[in-house]
């Protein structure tokens, strides 16, 4: 399902948020090992959003209007946006521990659109290179041969979205 077609089956109640972020955790534990495309977890305060995602779908009189376009869709994040209260490193060492104390514009935008940030992906020091390598959180592979990159900037978001996480 696109991210839009997954909301508007919260939205349904064909499928609750947490269920869905619970699928997607489920998977990429499973899954990611060899291809190390998601290396941050923000899993309680997803946890606790998706709840509430949860809740105001079943609330009554919740119209569409009032829920946003990715209403509890669970997303991960390209390391190099920041992320209120998670870590945000950019790969760089210096940033390790750097938690930053509000969300990167977009970020804030999907937020506003319903979704929930539930993790972060790899990238090569600060989105620069052809490859996705740092010294943070190491290589990642590409999902369908693991000799080789899945490119540079991007590398974790797309090695996790070819997986379906």
């Amino acid at each position: 399902m696109s991210a839009t077609e997954l909301a508007a089956a919260i939205r349904r109640r064909e499928v609750s948020s947490v269920e869905v972020l619970d699928h997607f955790v489920e998977r990429i534990r499973e899954l990611d090992g060899p291809i190390n495309s998601v290396v941050h977890w923000d899993l309680e305060r997803a946890g606790t959003a998706a709840l509430a995602a949860d809740a105001a779908v079943l609330a009554e009189g919740a119209g569409d209007e009032e829920l946003g376009a990715l209403h509890g869709v669970p997303m991960t994040i390209k390391d190099s946006f920041q992320t209120q209260g998670c870590i945000t490193t950019s790969g760089s060492p210096a940033l390790a521990g750097f938690v930053p104390t509000e969300d990167a514009w977009p970020v804030a935008r999907l937020r506003d659109a319903g979704a929930i940030p539930f993790a972060k992906t790899n990238l090569p020091l600060f989105a620069d290179d052809i490859q996705s390598f740092n010294e943070v959180y190491g290589t990642t592979n590409n999902p369908h041969d693991l000799d080789r990159t899945p490119g540079g900037s991007s590398g974790g978001s797309s090695a996790a979205l070819a997986m379906g996480f």
